[in-house]
């Protein structure tokens, strides 16, 4: 099986896992004890906040363990409307964001927040003017901007966004999940408030996440309790998970330090040259020059995207399709809605991300099985058809 679906979510890394492994035996204990082992495991989850900060350039006191991405962001998002209310504030963010960001944004819309969301471009990228429009027009409130996005791997202009943000007097907070990991994200050049981290887009194990918050920034916790995580996010702490993230982390930053995205980005690039030069009517989705390196999003002209998705899995390849799932019928994501895709060009989609544990080989492998599926399914449909979609993730 080649496994091509690494935006969804990636393989634990086994150095990770060995990391974890001693906290699920010897070292079970709660670090809130007062006694030695207690204590082991305290300086356990301090050692592994060390390496989450390092990563991002982070102090170690601003880094918070959350249980996913997507409580990190609905932590933010849930503090900064309490903290500013709905009478005066606006809520800026993206056409192109997460659901975990779009349906928190929503429901305040639903209780009488003024909630704005700006457009991209073709190429997927935030429209600065607009952006910098409402954040004008805002007497108070606070803005969200990813810094990658999940389906097209595209990255947003997000030092300019924060740098309009709080020029307006807004606190900025980024989704910065399918970016940490993958290209150099340092809150001290980008100086957001709020940055959110999930661990298992980049090797760590699912279950775990994180939530950057700039020393003096205020935040309201949304679970309240025995005061775990400087009283930001109460619960007896996932020891294993974060000692998990934190060896991740390390291996990240690592990584990006000995450039080893580079091989990651090569594998991309060879895929998508491929493709382009042995199919006919293949189109790659999104700046060419604003994305990460571990995605390339395709459209194959005449050719359902949700079908070639059950063909590709029948011949052993991962992958996943450019569309999302709405009441109950096949239509384009909000992201290719936005970038001002047609209809059948965003059905046609497939995203295909990588990592470092994907070889040439298998790349290769995956093109001739893309290949032979494509032409397949040209063959049977002749043309654009309705069938099953997955949601990203």
């Amino acid at each position: 099986m080649i496994y091509l679906d690494n935006h969804a979510t990636t393989a634990v890394h086994p150095e990770v896992l060995e990391a974890m492994l001693p906290f699920f035996g010897d070292h079970f204990h709660n670090p809130s004890s007062g006694y030695r082992a207690g204590k082991v495991v305290r300086k356990a989850i301090e050692e592994a906040r060390g390496e989450v900060a390092e990563l991002i350039g982070a102090k170690e006191e601003e880094v918070v363990f959350t249980g996913c991405g997507t409580e990190s962001n609905n932590m933010v998002l849930k503090s900064l409307a309490r903290i500013y209310g709905r009478k005066e504030s606006t809520v800026i963010t993206g056409e192109i964001e997460h659901s975990a960001v779009l349906r928190p944004c929503e429901a305040m819309a639903d209780v009488g927040f003024d909630v704005r969301r700006c457009g991209v471009d073709e190429e997927g990228r935030l429209r600065l003017a607009e952006f910098e429009k409402v954040c004008g027009e805002a007497k108070t409130g606070f803005a969200s901007v990813m810094w990658a996005n999940n389906e097209t791997g595209v990255v947003q202009p997000i030092q300019e966004a924060c740098e309009l943000a709080k020029g307006a007097g807004l606190a900025f907070h980024t989704d910065a999940i399918q970016a940490v990991g993958k290209v150099r994200v340092d809150v001290g050049e980008v100086p957001v408030d709020f940055l959110s981290i999930s661990g298992h887009k980049f090797h760590a194990p699912k279950g775990v996440g994180a939530l950057y918050l700039r020393e003096g920034v205020r935040f309201e916790p949304l679970i309240r309790g025995g005061g775990q995580e400087f009283g930001r996010r109460s619960g007896t702490e996932n020891v294993a998970y974060i000692v998990g993230l934190g060896k991740a982390a390390r291996l990240m930053r690592d990584g990006l330090e000995r450039d080893e995205h580079a091989g990651i980005r090569a594998n991309r690039d060879h895929l998508e040259s491929r493709l382009s030069g042995e199919l006919e009517g293949v189109t790659l989705n999104g700046s060419r020059e604003h994305r990460v390196p571990t995605c390339a999003h395709v459209s194959f002209e005449g050719c359902e995207g949700a079908g070639l998705l059950i063909l590709l899995d029948e011949a052993g390849v991962q992958v996943s399709t450019g569309s999302a799932c709405m009441t109950g019928k096949q239509q384009p994501s909000h992201v290719q809605v936005a970038m001002g895709i047609d209809d059948e060009r965003a059905k046609s989609s497939l995203r295909i991300s990588f990592s470092s544990f994907t070889t040439r080989e298998e790349t290769d492998e995956a093109v001739d099985r893309i290949k032979a599926a494509v032409e397949k399914l040209r063959r049977v449909q002749g043309g654009s058809g309705v069938g099953p979609v997955v949601v990203f993730s």
